[in-house]
């Protein structure tokens, strides 16, 4: 589908391309194409000489073949957040500023654009054209991106109240906690690198010259947005390291109480052992062996002696 956002005065209209002569308004200032069918791509390359089919080539080729200037175009392809849950990933989009106008290029639908589409209907067209519309795309990528981070901080505190409370909890529980630090770990990740392609993308706008004064400086405010959120990400990286030591600090503790009560009943059951094995031993000359009282002598010996430790080991604290 092929969206297009027309200047009409000093709005902006939006509108869906039904044939190449749409394409042709030079009052057109985006074409939004999300997933085009075989005919638009064709329009696209009749009218515009781009080919949407290289936005999934770009994928896995390095960043001088991803932003680069050819024939009075700018071509940039970018990665944006596709949302801010737990399965959220990034959509590869194409961005061709061409004859004033910004050509978007997407198999899948992406929140800030979506997001900007709305924005966009029926209000005061952009400052600065289609430049000034990228850099705002940027921005926004930015916004949801820090909005995102807000998400993950919120849960890794939600995480870490949990295992501070339940500090005594069964390893099943640990186990869960885990596995949502892990998710955790990885949307930070996926943020990073995101933040990364986009400072990447900012850079090489800023290089070509193509942006004015106003434009320039909101690029400038942009970066320093971009590096304090990638502070933070590694701020992120540190609070779910710390939280999975924590959580797995605690099953240490839990597995050594297990080890620890088996250690003392294991000394605690020493002295009758002992006790047993004398009076298993087959010396002929053992006087209580032929007295009446030595069989209980040696059960009510054996029973101090297993009472005793354990009482001993109570009061020191050592079974709690």
């Amino acid at each position: 589908m092929l969206q297009l956002f027309l200047i009409e005065g000093e709005c902006v209209r939006q509108t869906n391309a039904n044939g190449p002569d749409d394409l042709r308004r030079p009052t057109c200032l985006w074409i939004d194409a999300v997933a085009p069918d075989q005919q638009e791509m064709g329009w696209l390359r009749e009218v515009l000489g781009i080919d949407p089919e290289a936005a999934q080539q770009d994928e896995d080729i390095e960043f001088s073949a991803r932003a680069y200037e050819e024939g009075g175009a700018v071509y940039l392809r970018s990665d944006f957040l596709s949302g801010r849950q737990q399965d959220s990933s990034v959509v590869p989009v194409r961005l061709v500023l061409k004859d004033g106008r910004l050509i978007t290029l997407h198999e899948e639908d992406v929140p800030i654009l979506r997001l900007l589409r709305l924005r966009l209907r029926n209000r005061p067209a952009p400052a600065g054209g289609a430049v000034g519309l990228l850099v705002e795309i940027y921005a926004r990528d930015v916004e949801y991106t820090a909005d995102a981070l807000e998400d993950i901080y919120a849960e890794l505190r939600d995480i870490g109240a949990q295992v501070l409370a339940e500090r005594r909890g069964s390893d099943a529980e640990a186990a869960e906690f885990i596995a949502r630090l892990a998710v955790q770990e990885a949307r930070n990740g996926t943020l990073r690198r995101n933040l990364m392609d986009t400072r990447r993308a900012l850079s090489f706008l800023a290089r070509e010259r193509i942006l004015d004064k106003g434009q320039n400086k909101v690029l400038q405010q942009v970066l320093h947005d971009i590096e304090s959120l990638y502070s933070h990400t590694a701020f992120v990286f540190d609070k779910i390291n710390f939280l999975m030591d924590a959580i797995v600090g605690f099953i240490n503790i839990n597995q050594n109480k297990v080890v620890k009560i088996f250690t003392v009943a294991a000394v605690a059951m020493l002295p009758p052992t002992l006790i047993a094995s004398i009076y298993g031993m087959n010396f002929e000359y053992m006087p209580e062996l032929s007295q009446p009282w030595g069989y209980p002598m040696s059960l009510a010996l054996m029973v101090v002696s297993v009472v005793v430790p354990f009482w001993y080991f109570r009061r020191k604290g050592w079974l709690k």
